[in-house]
């Protein structure tokens, strides 16, 4: 748990960190986020990460709230200050405090910026990635520019409880043509019966996953066969494999879909070698 929040421009006790009830964010769901993995105290794929907050900003007409130098510090100093070896730092931006009204604000006013860190269990996550997770289908309900990070989440809560409800860490999300679009807070791959990896095109419908493109690079790199396209739950049914994608879980198997056992129920060796290959690809500064 982060014990020391960043609260635009301050370094708080937990306890005593709390944004504006004006905040659009907590108004509106009128912000954006990132989450980037911090390993051996260090941060992983910031740039990639930071240029997608960029992206997310521009989409949404949020003004950037300081400097990339600037923001760099301040998760660094949030993550020391946390004392966060290995785990995760959150950063959120938001289009700031103003009088609840639906228009944007007047020109000036401030965004606003939390950061938070927290600390992971590795051994832990390792014993998970080791036996594998269950994953279940739901509609994917949410709005059409996913590709942008909001926080507005409430589809992907709905769609993370009905996975635990029904014993499974992760839900797969299904657009309206019975093909999978990602998961509720990861990128979906399969391997096809003969070997290929497949995994959602980029678009307006998926998340543009940081874990995403590196295990891509990792995938070139390696000369394995792989295609970007749409695939169904039928597909993923019939897989050898598949696994999810993210900064908090980097390449985790997936051992049953709605019950499913997926190639013979355990982790594939895919999945498990891209998996231990993962950091030799990612950018760790």
């Amino acid at each position: 748990m982060s014990r020391i929040a960043y609260v635009n421009g301050r370094y708080l006790p937990r306890e005593e960190a709390a944004v504006s009830i004006e905040d659009r964010g907590y108004q509106f769901a009128d912000g954006v986020y990132e989450v980037c993995e911090v390993r051996g105290g260090r941060l992983v794929d910031e740039r990639r990460h930071m240029a997608r907050l960029d992206r997310s900003l521009s989409e949404l007409r949020i003004a950037r709230p300081m400097s990339a130098a600037a923001l760099s510090l301040v998760m660094r100093e949030t993550v020391r200050r946390n004392r966060v070896h290995d785990g995760i730092v959150y950063l959120q931006v938001t289009r700031g405090v103003a009088p609840r009204d639906f228009p944007f604000p007047p020109d000036g006013t401030r965004p606003s910026v939390v950061v938070t860190a927290r600390s992971n269990d590795l051994s832990r996550l390792e014993r998970v990635a080791e036996e594998g997770i269950a994953v279940v289908t739901a509609p994917d309900i949410r709005w059409q520019r996913v590709d942008i990070k909001s926080v507005a989440l409430l589809p992907n809560v709905l769609a993370k409880q009905a996975a635990r409800d029904q014993g499974a860490r992760e839900a797969w999300l299904v657009d309206a043509r019975g093909n999978v679009t990602e998961g509720a807070s990861s990128n979906a791959w399969i391997v096809s019966r003969d070997g290929v990896l497949i995994t959602r095109p980029l678009g307006r419908d998926i998340l543009p996953g940081i874990t995403r493109s590196v295990v891509l690079d990792l995938v070139k790199a390696q000369g394995l066969k792989f295609e970007e396209r749409a695939f169904t739950v039928e597909e993923a049914y019939a897989a050898r494999e598949a696994f999810v994608t993210s900064a908090s879980q980097i390449v985790m198997p997936v051992v049953s879909i709605d019950g499913k056992p997926v190639g013979n129920g355990a982790p594939g060796l895919v999945a498990t070698a891209l998996r231990k290959d993962y950091h030799r690809y990612a950018e760790i500064v």
